[in-house]
Formats: C-alpha cells, structure tokens, sequence
C-alpha cells in the first residue's frame, strides 16, 4: 500500500509541477523552434489547459492578473491531501 501512495503523491506532485511550468512560460515569450521543445509546450499546454480552464469560468482576471492557477494550486492539494489520507485508512 506505501507504493501505491508514493505512486498517486508522485503524480499529484508531477501535475503541479507542470501547472507551474505553463505559469512560468505564460510570463516568458517561449518561441519553440525545435521539435522536442514544441512537443514539451504543447504536452503541457494539453495536460493543464482543461484543469486551469474550470477554475477561469468561475473566477475573472483581475485586471492583468490571472488568479486561477493559484486557486487551481491549491484544489490541486487539497484533493492531494484527501486521497492520501483516503489511502492511508484503507492501511
């Protein structure tokens, strides 16, 4: 059962990471020019688009400012914390 904590922690962690990396490249102009760069922005354009698209209908830009990733951050987490513990009482 530990391994399948680590596993589903793992891919929590590894989503958020790559929430993290669109704001990152959303604050920078990134101009793929290789291959493998385009298939690394779109791989995570294509995984994150939908998830920080629920948050985006439900709360506005404030002003310049997209807040959505950070509540989507924190869901993110919070469901994170949920279903490990959810795991840990199966144990």
């Amino acid at each position: 059962m530990d391994a399948l904590i680590t596993w589903v922690n793992s891919l929590f962690v590894v989503y958020t990471v790559c929430i993290l990396l669109r704001i990152l490249m959303s604050w920078v102009t990134v101009t793929p020019m290789r291959r493998w760069s385009m298939a690394i922005v779109g791989f995570i354009h294509d995984t994150t688009g939908w998830y920080l698209n629920l948050f985006r209908r439900i709360i506005p830009p404030v002003g310049p400012l997209d807040l959505s990733p950070i509540v989507a951050l924190l869901v993110l987490e919070i469901v994170r914390r949920l279903v490990v513990r959810i795991l840990l009482g199966f144990e």
